[in-house]
């Protein structure tokens, strides 16, 4: 039996904004921006959801990426003058693993309780589920997603094309 909820919240149902709508319509020059106080773009976000969703993808499908040894190993230096083409890749490679995590959420229920054998942040072995795995990844990117958003609303860029609560 598939996780309908945890489908929906891929894409961004409920009071989740939907990560995709926040990305595909900006351009490369306001996903490079900075904010003064804040370390990260909006293209370093996106590329960092991407990092996490590869690894934890990655560990689904049996193997057994490295885990970073500091957390900024997981973010990407600033793009400086990342064209339009790059930030047109940097989003159909964030498009292309969220449906990959929409199929696994679609899954039967020997796959979505598979188990994947992890390392946690404090480097220790443990084993989860793909379920749990897919739900972790979901919460993380809806945390980040969020952020996105908010660097939008800064920039005078939100709500998305598509719509989004501008409350």
């Amino acid at each position: 039996m598939s996780d309908r909820t945890l489908r929906e919240l891929v894409y961004g149902k409920g009071a989740h904004v939907d990560p995709v709508a926040c990305v595909e319509d900006i351009s490369a020059e306001l996903a490079t921006r900075t904010v003064a106080g804040y370390p990260h773009s909006i293209w370093q976000i996106v590329e960092h959801m991407s990092y996490w969703m590869d690894y934890e993808l990655r560990k689904i499908a049996g193997e057994v990426p490295k885990y970073p040894e500091k957390a900024i190993e997981s973010w990407p230096p600033h793009p400086e003058g990342g064209s339009e083409v790059q930030w047109s890749a940097v989003r159909q490679r964030f498009v292309e693993l969220l449906a990959r995590l929409a199929v696994l959420a679609d899954a039967d229920s020997a796959t979505l309780n598979k188990v994947v054998s992890e390392v946690d942040v404090m480097k220790k072995s443990r084993q989860t589920s793909v379920h749990a795995t897919l739900w972790q990844i979901t919460a993380h990117n809806s945390y980040h997603a969020g952020q996105i958003a908010l660097l939008r609303r800064q920039a005078g860029a939100w709500p998305p094309e598509r719509g989004g609560d501008t409350w």
